[in-house]
Protein backbone atom coordinates (compact mmCIF):
# COMPACT_ATOMS: atom_id res chain seq x y z
CA UNK A 1 0.00 0.00 0.00
CA UNK A 2 2.86 2.33 1.05
CA UNK A 3 4.50 1.48 -2.19
CA UNK A 4 1.16 2.33 -4.06
CA UNK A 5 0.82 5.79 -2.40
CA UNK A 6 4.80 6.47 -2.83
CA UNK A 7 3.86 5.45 -6.96
CA UNK A 8 0.36 8.22 -6.83
CA UNK A 9 2.77 10.90 -5.75
CA UNK A 10 5.63 10.65 -7.91
CA UNK A 11 2.82 10.48 -11.08
CA UNK A 12 1.32 13.88 -9.39
CA UNK A 13 4.68 15.61 -8.91
CA UNK A 14 5.84 13.91 -13.07
CA UNK A 15 2.59 15.80 -14.20
CA UNK A 16 3.34 18.73 -12.56
CA UNK A 17 7.03 18.77 -13.81
CA UNK A 18 5.99 18.27 -17.15
CA UNK A 19 3.53 21.75 -17.21
CA UNK A 20 6.56 23.70 -15.41
CA UNK A 21 9.31 22.25 -17.94
CA UNK A 22 6.98 23.20 -20.86
CA UNK A 23 5.74 26.62 -19.59
CA UNK A 24 8.85 27.67 -18.55
CA UNK A 25 11.20 26.45 -22.26
CA UNK A 26 8.16 28.20 -24.25
CA UNK A 27 9.12 31.21 -22.42
CA UNK A 28 12.56 31.13 -22.25
CA UNK A 29 12.44 30.67 -25.75
CA UNK A 30 11.11 33.99 -26.21
CA UNK A 31 12.69 35.98 -23.23
CA UNK A 32 11.43 39.55 -25.32
CA UNK A 33 8.17 38.46 -25.34
CA UNK A 34 8.08 37.05 -21.76
CA UNK A 35 9.30 40.17 -20.69
CA UNK A 36 6.63 41.99 -22.11
CA UNK A 37 4.14 39.40 -20.43
CA UNK A 38 5.77 40.69 -17.31
CA UNK A 39 5.58 44.69 -18.04
CA UNK A 40 1.74 43.65 -18.27
CA UNK A 41 1.69 41.98 -14.62
CA UNK A 42 3.66 45.11 -13.42
CA UNK A 43 0.99 47.82 -14.65
CA UNK A 44 -1.76 45.56 -13.29
CA UNK A 45 -0.70 45.34 -9.88
CA UNK A 46 0.31 49.08 -9.72
CA UNK A 47 4.22 48.99 -9.75
CA UNK A 48 5.07 49.96 -13.46
CA UNK A 49 8.29 51.46 -12.10
CA UNK A 50 9.78 47.55 -12.24
CA UNK A 51 9.55 47.27 -15.78
CA UNK A 52 12.74 48.17 -16.35
CA UNK A 53 14.00 44.73 -15.28
CA UNK A 54 10.77 42.74 -16.77
CA UNK A 55 13.10 40.80 -19.21
CA UNK A 56 15.71 39.85 -16.42
CA UNK A 57 12.92 38.97 -14.32
CA UNK A 58 11.04 37.23 -16.53
CA UNK A 59 13.89 35.00 -17.72
CA UNK A 60 14.84 34.02 -14.63
CA UNK A 61 11.98 32.79 -13.36
CA UNK A 62 11.39 31.09 -17.01
CA UNK A 63 14.25 28.96 -16.01
CA UNK A 64 13.87 28.46 -12.39
CA UNK A 65 9.99 27.02 -14.03
CA UNK A 66 12.09 24.73 -16.49
CA UNK A 67 14.83 23.56 -13.69
CA UNK A 68 11.46 22.50 -11.32
CA UNK A 69 10.32 21.02 -13.67
CA UNK A 70 13.46 19.31 -14.89
CA UNK A 71 14.11 18.02 -11.44
CA UNK A 72 10.14 16.76 -10.74
CA UNK A 73 10.49 14.48 -13.54
CA UNK A 74 13.98 13.31 -13.09
CA UNK A 75 13.33 12.75 -9.10
CA UNK A 76 16.53 15.22 -7.99
CA UNK A 77 16.65 17.17 -5.42
CA UNK A 78 13.08 16.28 -4.53
CA UNK A 79 12.68 18.50 -1.55
CA UNK A 80 14.35 21.33 -2.94
CA UNK A 81 12.19 21.22 -6.25
CA UNK A 82 8.92 20.20 -4.27
CA UNK A 83 9.14 23.54 -1.86
CA UNK A 84 9.99 25.91 -5.03
CA UNK A 85 7.18 23.84 -6.85
CA UNK A 86 4.53 24.62 -4.38
CA UNK A 87 5.26 28.23 -3.31
CA UNK A 88 5.27 28.79 -7.16
CA UNK A 89 2.23 27.19 -7.68
CA UNK A 90 0.33 28.86 -4.57
CA UNK A 91 1.76 32.39 -6.07
CA UNK A 92 0.20 31.79 -9.73
CA UNK A 93 -2.99 30.53 -7.98
CA UNK A 94 -3.31 33.61 -6.15
CA UNK A 95 -2.27 35.71 -9.04
CA UNK A 96 -4.95 34.06 -11.37
CA UNK A 97 -7.91 34.03 -9.15
CA UNK A 98 -7.19 38.01 -8.96
CA UNK A 99 -7.31 38.24 -12.55
CA UNK A 100 -10.22 36.21 -12.70
CA UNK A 101 -11.86 38.36 -10.86
CA UNK A 102 -10.99 41.83 -11.89
CA UNK A 103 -10.47 40.23 -15.80
CA UNK A 104 -8.39 42.71 -17.47
CA UNK A 105 -7.40 42.56 -21.09
CA UNK A 106 -4.19 41.32 -20.77
CA UNK A 107 -2.94 37.88 -21.68
CA UNK A 108 -1.57 35.19 -18.61
CA UNK A 109 0.97 34.44 -20.77
CA UNK A 110 1.71 30.45 -18.89
CA UNK A 111 3.29 29.34 -22.18
CA UNK A 112 4.16 32.45 -23.19
CA UNK A 113 2.91 33.43 -26.97
CA UNK A 114 2.10 30.01 -27.86
CA UNK A 115 -1.19 29.14 -26.07
CA UNK A 116 -3.35 31.69 -24.81
CA UNK A 117 -5.53 30.88 -22.38
CA UNK A 118 -8.86 32.58 -20.80
CA UNK A 119 -8.54 33.90 -17.12
CA UNK A 120 -10.82 31.55 -16.00
CA UNK A 121 -8.73 28.52 -17.91
CA UNK A 122 -5.62 30.02 -16.07
CA UNK A 123 -7.17 29.83 -12.87
CA UNK A 124 -8.58 26.14 -13.33
CA UNK A 125 -5.28 25.42 -14.67
CA UNK A 126 -3.39 25.88 -11.43
CA UNK A 127 -6.12 24.70 -9.10
CA UNK A 128 -5.68 21.44 -11.16
CA UNK A 129 -1.76 21.76 -10.08
CA UNK A 130 -2.56 22.81 -6.01
CA UNK A 131 -4.25 19.49 -6.10
CA UNK A 132 -1.81 17.79 -7.87
CA UNK A 133 0.87 19.74 -5.49
CA UNK A 134 -1.22 18.69 -2.61
CA UNK A 135 -1.08 14.38 -3.71
CA UNK A 136 2.76 15.08 -4.87
CA UNK A 137 4.19 16.69 -1.51
CA UNK A 138 1.75 16.02 1.62
CA UNK A 139 3.14 14.89 3.92
CA UNK A 140 6.30 17.32 3.25
CA UNK A 141 8.75 14.10 4.26
CA UNK A 142 9.64 10.67 2.72
CA UNK A 143 10.52 11.73 -0.81
CA UNK A 144 12.52 8.74 -1.58
CA UNK A 145 15.78 9.01 -3.00
CA UNK A 146 16.79 9.53 -6.75
CA UNK A 147 18.55 7.27 -9.33
CA UNK A 148 21.82 8.53 -8.97
CA UNK A 149 22.20 8.49 -13.25
CA UNK A 150 19.26 10.80 -13.24
CA UNK A 151 21.08 13.54 -11.83
CA UNK A 152 23.22 13.40 -15.23
CA UNK A 153 20.33 13.63 -16.55
CA UNK A 154 19.20 16.58 -14.71
CA UNK A 155 22.68 18.77 -15.33
CA UNK A 156 22.61 18.03 -19.13
CA UNK A 157 19.06 19.13 -19.49
CA UNK A 158 19.72 22.01 -17.11
CA UNK A 159 22.89 23.03 -19.45
CA UNK A 160 20.60 22.68 -22.66
CA UNK A 161 18.17 24.77 -21.78
CA UNK A 162 20.35 27.52 -20.48
CA UNK A 163 22.14 27.64 -23.50
CA UNK A 164 18.65 27.81 -25.44
CA UNK A 165 17.59 30.91 -23.56
CA UNK A 166 21.06 32.35 -24.11
CA UNK A 167 20.91 31.94 -27.83
CA UNK A 168 17.54 33.42 -27.83
CA UNK A 169 18.28 36.32 -25.82
CA UNK A 170 21.11 37.28 -28.62
CA UNK A 171 19.17 36.36 -30.91
CA UNK A 172 15.72 35.38 -32.15
CA UNK A 173 13.09 32.19 -31.17
CA UNK A 174 13.97 29.75 -33.16
CA UNK A 175 9.99 29.21 -32.97
CA UNK A 176 7.85 32.72 -33.95
CA UNK A 177 4.50 32.69 -32.11
CA UNK A 178 3.91 36.14 -32.86
CA UNK A 179 1.21 37.32 -35.71
CA UNK A 180 4.55 38.61 -37.46
CA UNK A 181 5.50 34.33 -37.84
CA UNK A 182 7.56 32.92 -41.22
CA UNK A 183 4.84 32.69 -43.87
CA UNK A 184 2.57 35.61 -42.51
CA UNK A 185 0.67 38.03 -45.04
CA UNK A 186 0.46 41.67 -44.10
CA UNK A 187 -3.37 42.88 -43.76
CA UNK A 188 -2.11 45.83 -46.12
CA UNK A 189 -1.64 43.14 -48.86
CA UNK A 190 -5.03 42.10 -49.11
CA UNK A 191 -6.87 45.65 -49.66
CA UNK A 192 -7.12 45.81 -53.33
CA UNK A 193 -6.22 49.55 -53.60
CA UNK A 194 -2.77 48.81 -52.35
CA UNK A 195 -1.88 45.20 -54.37
CA UNK A 196 -2.02 44.01 -57.56
CA UNK A 197 -6.29 42.16 -58.37
CA UNK A 198 -4.57 39.02 -58.94
CA UNK A 199 -2.52 38.70 -55.81
CA UNK A 200 -6.14 38.91 -54.08
CA UNK A 201 -7.55 35.78 -55.96
CA UNK A 202 -5.08 33.21 -55.31
CA UNK A 203 -2.90 31.42 -52.89
CA UNK A 204 -0.06 29.14 -53.17
CA UNK A 205 -0.48 25.50 -51.77
CA UNK A 206 1.94 22.84 -51.53
CA UNK A 207 1.55 19.56 -52.51
CA UNK A 208 2.80 16.63 -50.14
CA UNK A 209 3.13 12.92 -49.85
CA UNK A 210 2.86 10.17 -47.11
CA UNK A 211 2.46 6.72 -47.29
CA UNK A 212 1.00 7.66 -51.06
CA UNK A 213 -1.32 9.73 -50.19
CA UNK A 214 -1.21 13.43 -51.06
CA UNK A 215 -2.39 16.54 -49.08
CA UNK A 216 -2.61 20.00 -49.36
CA UNK A 217 -1.05 22.74 -47.26
CA UNK A 218 -0.72 26.65 -47.14
CA UNK A 219 2.49 28.21 -46.16
CA UNK A 220 0.48 28.68 -42.23
CA UNK A 221 -0.11 24.83 -42.13
CA UNK A 222 2.97 22.73 -43.39
CA UNK A 223 2.89 19.14 -42.50
CA UNK A 224 5.59 17.56 -40.22
CA UNK A 225 9.33 16.05 -41.59
CA UNK A 226 7.48 12.68 -42.10
CA UNK A 227 5.79 13.96 -45.32
CA UNK A 228 7.77 14.45 -48.58
CA UNK A 229 7.38 17.73 -50.47
CA UNK A 230 6.07 17.27 -54.34
CA UNK A 231 5.28 20.20 -56.09
CA UNK A 232 3.79 23.73 -55.56
CA UNK A 233 0.55 24.44 -57.18
CA UNK A 234 -1.16 28.09 -57.23
CA UNK A 235 -5.13 27.97 -56.71
CA UNK A 236 -8.20 30.15 -55.98
CA UNK A 237 -8.82 31.13 -52.77
CA UNK A 238 -12.60 30.41 -53.33
CA UNK A 239 -11.19 27.03 -52.65
CA UNK A 240 -11.70 27.13 -48.77
CA UNK A 241 -7.65 27.06 -48.23
CA UNK A 242 -6.89 27.88 -44.24
CA UNK A 243 -5.06 31.22 -44.06
CA UNK A 244 -3.97 32.95 -41.04
CA UNK A 245 -5.00 36.08 -39.38
CA UNK A 246 -3.38 38.64 -41.26
CA UNK A 247 -1.12 41.25 -39.16
CA UNK A 248 -1.19 45.03 -39.58
CA UNK A 249 2.43 46.59 -40.20
CA UNK A 250 1.20 50.09 -39.36
CA UNK A 251 3.85 53.05 -39.60
CA UNK A 252 3.76 57.01 -40.75
CA UNK A 253 6.41 59.34 -42.53
CA UNK A 254 7.70 62.33 -41.11
CA UNK A 255 4.54 64.05 -41.54
CA UNK A 256 2.24 62.09 -39.89
CA UNK A 257 0.64 60.00 -42.94
CA UNK A 258 0.43 56.43 -43.27
CA UNK A 259 2.45 54.79 -44.76
CA UNK A 260 1.69 51.02 -44.75
CA UNK A 261 1.97 50.52 -48.58
CA UNK A 262 5.65 50.76 -49.17
CA UNK A 263 5.61 47.12 -46.93
CA UNK A 264 3.85 45.24 -49.63
CA UNK A 265 5.80 46.14 -52.67
CA UNK A 266 7.98 42.98 -54.47
CA UNK A 267 11.42 43.10 -52.47
CA UNK A 268 11.52 45.04 -49.31
CA UNK A 269 13.82 44.86 -46.58
CA UNK A 270 12.38 46.48 -43.08
CA UNK A 271 15.06 47.11 -40.17
CA UNK A 272 13.10 47.91 -37.01
CA UNK A 273 14.24 49.18 -33.81
CA UNK A 274 11.72 49.17 -30.90
CA UNK A 275 14.32 50.94 -28.63
CA UNK A 276 16.31 53.27 -30.66
CA UNK A 277 18.25 54.48 -27.95
CA UNK A 278 19.60 51.41 -27.38
CA UNK A 279 21.18 50.71 -31.03
CA UNK A 280 24.84 51.20 -31.03
CA UNK A 281 26.69 53.33 -33.35
CA UNK A 282 28.46 50.15 -34.54
CA UNK A 283 25.47 48.85 -34.91
CA UNK A 284 23.98 51.55 -37.28
CA UNK A 285 26.76 51.18 -39.38
CA UNK A 286 25.83 47.68 -40.17
CA UNK A 287 21.79 48.65 -40.25
CA UNK A 288 23.08 51.58 -43.12
CA UNK A 289 25.15 48.87 -44.93
CA UNK A 290 22.05 46.62 -45.33
CA UNK A 291 19.87 48.99 -46.16
CA UNK A 292 22.32 50.26 -48.84
CA UNK A 293 22.94 46.90 -50.04
CA UNK A 294 19.20 46.16 -50.49
CA UNK A 295 18.73 49.38 -52.44
CA UNK A 296 21.33 48.62 -54.39
CA UNK A 297 19.82 45.03 -55.53
CA UNK A 298 16.32 46.58 -56.09
CA UNK A 299 15.23 46.22 -52.66
CA UNK A 300 13.12 48.88 -51.17
CA UNK A 301 14.75 49.42 -48.08
CA UNK A 302 12.79 50.66 -45.00
CA UNK A 303 13.96 51.81 -41.36
CA UNK A 304 10.97 51.54 -38.61
CA UNK A 305 11.13 53.26 -35.28
CA UNK A 306 9.64 53.65 -32.53
CA UNK A 307 9.95 56.38 -31.54
CA UNK A 308 8.66 60.10 -31.59
CA UNK A 309 7.60 61.20 -35.08
CA UNK A 310 9.85 63.07 -37.14
CA UNK A 311 13.16 62.93 -34.39
CA UNK A 312 14.86 59.92 -36.22
CA UNK A 313 17.60 62.61 -36.61
CA UNK A 314 17.75 62.14 -32.64
CA UNK A 315 18.67 58.37 -32.09
CA UNK A 316 20.73 58.15 -35.57
CA UNK A 317 24.23 59.26 -35.47
CA UNK A 318 24.82 62.32 -37.72
CA UNK A 319 27.93 59.71 -39.57
CA UNK A 320 24.89 57.78 -40.69
CA UNK A 321 22.50 60.24 -41.94
CA UNK A 322 21.70 58.79 -45.22
CA UNK A 323 19.02 56.56 -43.38
CA UNK A 324 17.03 59.37 -42.57
CA UNK A 325 15.57 58.98 -46.02
CA UNK A 326 14.32 55.69 -45.37
CA UNK A 327 13.10 56.23 -41.90
CA UNK A 328 9.49 55.84 -40.48
CA UNK A 329 7.68 55.56 -37.57
CA UNK A 330 5.48 52.62 -35.61
CA UNK A 331 4.60 51.71 -32.10
CA UNK A 332 6.56 50.01 -29.52
CA UNK A 333 4.14 46.81 -29.56
CA UNK A 334 4.17 46.82 -33.37
CA UNK A 335 7.82 47.14 -33.88
CA UNK A 336 8.69 44.36 -30.73
CA UNK A 337 6.25 41.55 -32.71
CA UNK A 338 7.46 41.93 -36.48
CA UNK A 339 11.25 41.29 -34.99
CA UNK A 340 12.31 40.55 -31.23
CA UNK A 341 15.48 41.62 -32.44
CA UNK A 342 16.57 45.49 -31.51
CA UNK A 343 17.67 46.36 -34.82
CA UNK A 344 16.80 43.49 -36.46
CA UNK A 345 15.92 42.65 -40.42
CA UNK A 346 12.19 41.33 -41.91
CA UNK A 347 12.49 40.38 -45.87
CA UNK A 348 8.73 41.30 -47.37
CA UNK A 349 7.80 40.07 -50.66
CA UNK A 350 4.35 41.46 -51.84
CA UNK A 351 3.21 41.53 -48.30
CA UNK A 352 4.25 37.90 -48.02
CA UNK A 353 7.18 37.32 -44.72
CA UNK A 354 9.67 35.83 -45.66
CA UNK A 355 13.07 35.77 -43.70
CA UNK A 356 13.57 37.63 -39.85
CA UNK A 357 17.49 38.29 -38.89
CA UNK A 358 18.60 39.42 -35.29
CA UNK A 359 20.63 42.21 -35.26
CA UNK A 360 24.17 40.44 -34.36
CA UNK A 361 23.53 38.05 -37.60
CA UNK A 362 22.08 40.81 -40.26
CA UNK A 363 22.74 39.81 -43.94
CA UNK A 364 25.84 40.33 -45.73
CA UNK A 365 26.03 42.05 -49.14
CA UNK A 366 26.27 38.98 -51.04
CA UNK A 367 23.49 37.65 -48.91
CA UNK A 368 21.64 40.52 -50.10
CA UNK A 369 22.26 39.38 -53.52
CA UNK A 370 21.88 35.68 -53.65
CA UNK A 371 18.03 37.08 -51.78
CA UNK A 372 17.33 38.91 -54.86
CA UNK A 373 17.59 36.22 -57.27
CA UNK A 374 16.49 32.90 -54.94
CA UNK A 375 12.55 31.96 -55.35
CA UNK A 376 10.85 33.52 -51.85
CA UNK A 377 8.51 30.73 -52.15
CA UNK A 378 11.44 28.18 -51.81
CA UNK A 379 13.27 30.46 -49.23
CA UNK A 380 9.85 30.94 -46.91
CA UNK A 381 9.97 27.07 -46.66
CA UNK A 382 13.30 26.53 -45.98
CA UNK A 383 13.26 29.06 -43.23
CA UNK A 384 9.95 28.21 -41.60
CA UNK A 385 10.95 24.47 -41.77
CA UNK A 386 13.77 25.05 -40.27
CA UNK A 387 12.62 27.07 -37.10
CA UNK A 388 9.70 24.26 -36.91
CA UNK A 389 12.22 21.56 -36.56
CA UNK A 390 15.21 22.96 -34.48
CA UNK A 391 11.77 23.50 -32.42
CA UNK A 392 10.29 19.95 -32.83
CA UNK A 393 14.21 18.64 -32.33
CA UNK A 394 14.77 20.19 -29.07
CA UNK A 395 11.82 19.10 -26.97
CA UNK A 396 12.53 15.43 -28.82
CA UNK A 397 16.05 15.83 -27.12
CA UNK A 398 14.43 16.68 -24.06
CA UNK A 399 12.26 13.51 -23.95
CA UNK A 400 15.34 11.45 -24.93
CA UNK A 401 17.66 12.28 -22.10
CA UNK A 402 14.49 12.36 -19.85
CA UNK A 403 13.78 8.89 -20.91
CA UNK A 404 17.10 7.78 -22.03
CA UNK A 405 19.61 8.63 -19.13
Amino acid sequence: MRKFHFGIRRFAAVIIGLVFFVAGVLKIMDPVGAGLIVEEYFKFFGVAGLTPIAKPFAFVLSLIEALTGIALITGVFRKLSAIVASILICIFTIVTLILWIKNPEMDCGCFGEAIHLTHGQTFMKNVILLILALIAFLPFREFGQHKGHKRVAFWILAMSVLAMGIYSLMYIPVMDFTPFDLSSRLKAALDPSMAPPQEERFVTTFIYEKNGQEGVFTLDNLPDSTWTYVRTETVEKQMNIPTDDFPELAFRDAEGNYADSLAIGRKVMVVSAYAPEKVSDKRWGEISALLANAQNNEFTPLLLLASPQGEADKVIPAAYSDLLANAYYSDYKTLVSLNRSNGGATYFNSGDLIEKWAARSLPSSKDVEELALKDTTDLTITSSTKGRLAFQAFFLYSVAILLLV
